[in-house]
């Protein structure tokens, strides 16, 4: 049986956000490295192709807080800190990416703590952004939106490393309602809070839609060399370097999709990056095995539905 958006991120709407101010806050919080960013590979700027560049832009640097770094009337880079975290392309004519193609299900921004996540919920309240829902997962706490085209965004904060349940190889994860009091209270810890999303953002992990989970394995854990860390109904959960997940599978609104034609709006490319040397290499050498090809130091594959992965080096 699917599960929609809504089932996935139990918890509450942006509804139960009001009326909460930054006077109740008193907690402490320092900001700290991401902990996506401890692995050999983990995911970077993702590509997307839009109908209204300007119009999507805008819904990233005013709602959700990204910055321009460069743009021009063809696309747009945003990130924070200096760091491209999404990059916009416009293709006025492309059709509108219908529901359960196989793609993006949501691009996770992750922010440096929860004192930051709290700055950055106040914001988007006063925005008065519509939420999709929150959840808290255990090993993090997130709020789920969705921009003008439909493309899925997560922004969340995750809980310190060491707070982490393993069993073996296997994470624990779940779906509850967050303390969202509590995270607005670690704002005030905050000195100087950040105008849009704080220095030390990246994306933490990228959610697919895929037409098949069996299958998705194959690609993600066997050819982009992932590590499977959760599997839960209609869903599959990778990273490296014992992340919680780098990579996210479902067949939730997406079981046996077609290939994406290449003519839709969404998704273009999952950027992943190496760390290292020796992790490009190994990486490479089975994408290319795959068919997949090299320019320099990239290397492009697909995955069965035609999900571009894009592989390059720090």
């Amino acid at each position: 049986m699917g599960v929609n958006r809504r089932d996935f991120v139990a918890g509450c709407g942006g509804a139960a956000l009001a009326g909460l101010t930054m006077s109740e806050a008193s907690a402490q919080s320092a900001p700290r490295r991401v902990e996506s960013l401890n692995a050999p590979i983990y995911t970077g700027a993702p590509v997307l192709i839009v109908n209204d560049l300007a119009g999507v832009t805008r819904y990233y640097e005013e709602g959700i807080g990204l910055t321009r770094i460069d743009a021009d009337s063809e696309s747009a880079r945003l990130g924070a800190g200096g760091v491209v975290l999404l990059v916009l392309r416009k293709r006025a004519s492309a059709e509108r990416e219908p529901p359960g193609l196989a793609g993006l299900y949501h691009t996770a921004f992750l922010v440096p703590s929860r004192g930051e996540l709290g700055v950055w919920l106040r914001r988007a309240v006063d925005n008065k952004l519509v939420f999709d829902g929150a959840s808290d997962h255990l090993v993090s706490e997130s709020f789920y939106l969705s921009d003008p085209e439909g493309n899925g965004i997560e922004v969340y904060a995750d809980r310190p490393r060491d707070t982490w349940r393993w069993s073996g190889d296997l994470i624990e994860m779940r779906n509850s309602a967050p303390d969202i009091r509590g995270i607005l209270a670690e704002a005030a810890g905050i000195a100087t809070p950040s105008a849009g999303m704080p220095d030390g953002t990246r994306v933490g992990h990228v959610h697919m839609r895929v037409g098949a989970i069996d299958t998705a394995e194959q690609f993600y854990q066997k050819v982009l060399g992932f590590d499977v860390t959760r599997r839960r109904e209609g869903a599959t959960f990778y990273a490296t370097g014992r992340y919680h997940h780098h990579l996210a599978t479902n067949i939730w609104e997406s079981r046996g999709s077609a290939r994406r034609p290449g003519t839709t709006t969404g998704l273009a490319v999952l950027s992943l990056v190496a760390a290292d040397g020796k992790a490009f290499d190994a990486a490479a050498e089975r994408m290319l095995v795959a068919g997949g090809k090299r320019t320099g130091n990239t290397v492009i594959a697909e995955d069965p539905w035609g999900n571009v992965a894009e592989l390059s080096q720090a």
